[in-house]
């Protein structure tokens, strides 16, 4: 039976008695990984190499910046008293909310058979690394010897001047962090074993084969080896599913267990797992949707696929929306004068402008995708991910700025100017990301075979058990 869609690439539209496809048209499993796997084998497009270069060279910016920074002091930024927590401990916090999506995409969706993850999880938990990788760069350099960083891994010496203090949330942050991204790289890398094989296989340049062959650990598709595949695969998504919860929950103590006005509240949990999330999906759909243009995937990559990201980014944005509606009730409800000041000071204050980009761009913006019309333009989609995107590095600047510059004592109050290291840095860590997104799609299967395969046999299936059904009906 026939897989085609009548309406283009519009699978969004079920049929009645039937689910929506999907993979688009007379789709084979050669096709599959015809489409794959020429992404990495040909060569790459001028506008691959367009953006490499651009993403490349802010990636050195970002280098010689943190050389700059460790040769002359954290005093290049605009951290000041009593702002000692400036843009670098922000774009921190961004980073690991960017890096939430693949993990709940590759791992909750996964244990409850969520089959329309099938074609985006592997950029998503590629996007999650990368995010880490950028998210991780910050702390280091934060605590000002950078080339002492390592006292905050608890290992027994005795020439350790300085113990971790175990107490504090930043250390958690240090366990937290590098435990999800080892999870999520273990996960990932898991994950892609059976496509790696296939690029073995298809391999011409023996280097590349050799590197292959190493990564894709001897895999030769026999039933055992599946098994045992299938069975890590499992338990790795059962292990990072947690994960996703409890990072940005850590991340939210290095605020709500302080005593500093505007952070000392019990929502920061689900708050900030819920923007993790928003931010998340809105950085997956920002890079997906023009990817699956430029690299011809749009019958794997579909406007379903899409559809389902913007429900999700709807959902995740209301929830934001509505905590920070509940962050002034708890301000006027608990009768703190600090309290209500700090909220007061966020909206009306001098950073009030940051406040209502905030708003703007993470609550007003995602309402566009009750439509349908919306949810299903791939320009509309791109234009309010990246609203998200910004909305959500303002939540983090807001949160943590506004809050420490204007503390208890007036006399202590100042206002915080980035400076160009403080912009340098922030555009830098952007084109790490980029640098890294953009090799991967150059040398690993972005889309992962093995299930989209999967996903399309039991769509053949159901098509054909259908089929039946009609002709059952026609006969009697």
């Amino acid at each position: 039976m026939s897989l085609a869609i009548p309406n283009g690439l519009d699978n969004t539209v079920e049929r009645p008695g039937e689910r929506a496809p999907l993979v688009l048209g007379e789709t084979t499993y050669h096709d599959i990984t015809e489409a794959v796997c020429k992404v990495a084998e040909r060569p790459p497009s001028k506008g691959w190499i367009g953006g490499f270069l651009v993403a490349f060279a802010l990636l050195q910016v970002l280098g010689l910046l943190i050389v700059y920074l460790i040769y002359t002091g954290v005093g290049v930024w605009g951290n000041r008293a009593p702002i000692f927590w400036g843009w670098p401990i922000v774009n921190f916090v961004f980073w690991v909310g960017i890096g939430h999506a693949g993990t709940l995409i590759s791992a909750i969706l996964f244990l409850f058979r969520q089959e329309w993850r099938t074609s985006i999880n592997r950029a998503a938990e590629a996007m999650t690394i990368f995010a880490v990788a950028c998210a991780g760069t910050f702390p280091g350099i934060h605590v000002g010897r950078a080339w002492l960083a390592f006292w905050l891994a608890p290992y027994p010496s005795l020439n350790l001047w300085m113990w971790p203090q175990f107490r504090s949330p930043l250390l958690w942050d240090v366990f937290a962090v590098s435990t999800y991204g080892t999870v999520s790289l273990l996960f990932w890398y898991m994950g892609m074993v059976p496509d790696l094989a296939t690029f073995r296989d298809r391999s011409k340049n023996k280097y590349r084969r050799m590197a292959y062959g190493i990564l894709c650990l001897g895999w030769s598709g026999s039933s055992r080896h599946w098994m045992r595949y299938e069975k890590a695969y499992a338990i790795l998504a059962a292990l990072a599913a947690p994960l996703v919860l409890s990072v940005h929950t850590i991340v939210s103590f290095d605020f709500a267990v302080s005593q500093v006005p505007g952070w000392h509240t019990t929502i920061f949990p689900p708050y900030f797992v819920a923007g993790a999330i928003f931010s998340g999906f809105a950085m997956v759909l920002t890079l997906m949707v023009p990817a699956r243009k430029m690299l011809n995937l749009e019958k794997l990559i579909t406007i379903r696929h899409l559809e389902n990201m913007c429900k999700i980014i709807l959902a995740t944005g209301s929830i934001v929306g509505l905590a920070y509606g509940t962050e002034f009730f708890i301000a006027w409800y608990g009768q703190v004068p600090a309290e209500q000041f700090a909220f007061l000071n966020r909206a009306f204050g001098p950073y009030a402008w940051a406040y209502w980009t905030m708003v703007s761009c993470n609550v007003i913006s995602p309402q566009i995708f009750w439509f349908k019309k919306a949810r299903t333009t791939p320009w509309i989609i791109v234009v309010v991910s990246i609203f998200v995107n910004i909305g959500m590095w303002f939540e983090r600047f807001v949160i943590v700025i506004s809050s420490l510059s204007r503390d208890y004592l007036p006399s202590a109050w100042a206002y915080f100017t980035p400076t160009w290291v403080d912009w340098g840095m922030l555009i830098g860590s952007f084109g790490l990301f980029f640098t890294l997104f953009l090799l991967f799609c150059r040398t690993l299967p972005v889309i992962n075979m093995a299930e989209v395969k999967a996903t399309l046999a039991k769509q053949e299936h159901m098509a054909h058990l259908h089929g039946h059904g009609e002709e059952a009906s026609e006969g009697h």
